[in-house]
Order: structure tokens, then sequence, then C-alpha cells
């Protein structure tokens, strides 16, 4: 599967954004997805993943209760909806998705994925 993702942008702190990531190719329900972000300098981090049909997620500490991941099977997309956005979490964005995930599977290592898209930048400003 082939996926673009898209939404970023420049926002104040405490704006929000919405991240999507559409993907091409059959069976999009087939893989479990998530989103990491990389910021200038540093590694590949964790920030949200969902299951095959979207009944489990999970979450980075740093995001969790300000960021929601959401998916769409009907339109090959994935969603991160971010609010409270802080300069700290001014990263491109990537979504990934891993085709050997059971169904109810929330992988959440770089690892796992061996679809990744072209990245998003997101910039907070403080």
């Amino acid at each position: 599967v082939q996926l673009q993702a898209s939404g970023g942008g420049l926002v104040q702190a405490g704006g929000s954004l919405r991240l999507s990531c559409v993907a091409s190719g059959p069976f999009f329900s087939g893989y479990a997805t998530a989103w990491f972000r990389q910021a200038a300098g540093r590694g590949r981090e964790f920030v949200a993943t969902i299951s095959r049909g979207g009944g489990n997620t999970i979450y980075a500490d740093s995001v969790k209760g300000r960021f929601t991941i959401s998916r769409d099977n009907d339109k090959n997309t994935m969603y991160l909806q971010m609010h409270s956005l802080k300069p700290e979490d001014t990263a491109v964005y990537y979504c990934a998705a891993d085709g050997s995930a059971g169904r109810w599977s929330t992988p959440a290592d770089l690892r796992e994925f061996e679809n990744w898209g072209q990245g998003t930048l997101v910039t907070v400003s403080s």
C-alpha cells in the first residue's frame, strides 16, 4: 500500500490541525496504521496507533488527551486530530501501515511498519 500524508502547516501554540493519510491500493482495512513524528535532530518517535477496524488505539504519553487518531476504511484514510498544540509538537509527521498486524493489534514500534508515507511538516509557534 502507498501512503500520502497531508494537512501539516504553521499554527500558533494552543491551536489545532488535522492530518490525513490516504492509502492507495486494496485492503486498507487489512493494515494497522499509525502516526510517527520526527523533530529536527531527533529520531522518529511514536505518536499514535489504531487497529485495523479502528476499535483499539494507543497514544504516546506526550500527546494523550490532546490528539485523536481515527480512520475511515471506506475512504482508505487515517486521521490525526491535534488540539492544544505546543511548540514541542513541531516535527515532520509520518503515517505508516503494518500489513502483518492482527485484527485488534496496535503496533507502536516503527520496526513493525513496512509502509511509510512521505511526511507532512507541522510547525507550532510560541
